[in-house]
């Protein structure tokens, strides 16, 4: 059974794997799942984790001093990153163990490499691809919908898994669903008229 504070808000279509600890003044919205031995603690401001977003394997979530730890809708935050006290916008993809540090400002529809260290401060634009220890933008690309795909992969998971259904991506028709999927963002980033 997943351990939830008394300040802890979760919306009633999150998933939520009972191995997570979330303490403190957490929010998570509708259609996001936090994933195995996650930690999230709020002991002042807060954390909100926005809606279809993933929260992935042994993730650890904590507020800085001075700031809260705000992740936006949309987004992959993979496999042992440390999320310090900073605002990571929609559409964003955080690479397994990175660690992003007090008052960083990630803008929407980012990626940022495994193993990257973002230091204290550090502000990266919309629609960059970052990388390294401190992490610099290396390349400026719209990452829309490769991030969009990779959070909806998650969605259908969590609702395999709150099943027990724990090989999901195996089925046959999966394929078809991905790429149907990948068609609709496709189109919708065109109609957008942004790049």
């Amino acid at each position: 059974m997943a351990v939830l504070g008394p300040d802890v808000s979760v919306h009633n279509a999150a998933y939520i794997h009972e191995t997570a600890h979330l303490y403190g003044k957490v929010s998570v919205h509708e259609h996001a799942s936090i994933w195995i031995n996650v930690v999230a603690r709020a002991e002042h401001k807060e954390i909100v984790i926005g809606a279809y977003t993933n929260i992935q394997d042994f993730v650890m979530l904590h507020i800085g001093d001075q700031t809260p730890t705000i992740i936006g809708s949309h987004c992959s935050i993979t496999h042992h990153c440390t999320i310090h006290g900073c605002t990571i916008g929609d559409n964003c993809l955080i690479g397994i163990n990175s660690t992003i540090m007090d008052g960083c400002v990630i803008g929407d529809n980012c990626i940022i490499a495994g193993h990257s260290f973002l230091k204290e401060g550090t502000v990266i634009p919309d629609n960059s691809i970052v990388m390294g220890t401190p992490g610099k933008v290396i390349r400026t690309q719209n990452n829309y919908v490769r991030n969009r795909l990779n959070a909806y992969l998650y969605y259908q998971n969590a609702l395999a898994f709150a099943q027990q259904n724990y090989r999901a991506w195996e089925t046959p028709e999966f394929p078809q669903i991905v790429m149907r999927e990948m068609a609709r963002l496709q189109a919708e980033l065109e109609q957008s008229g942004i790049n």
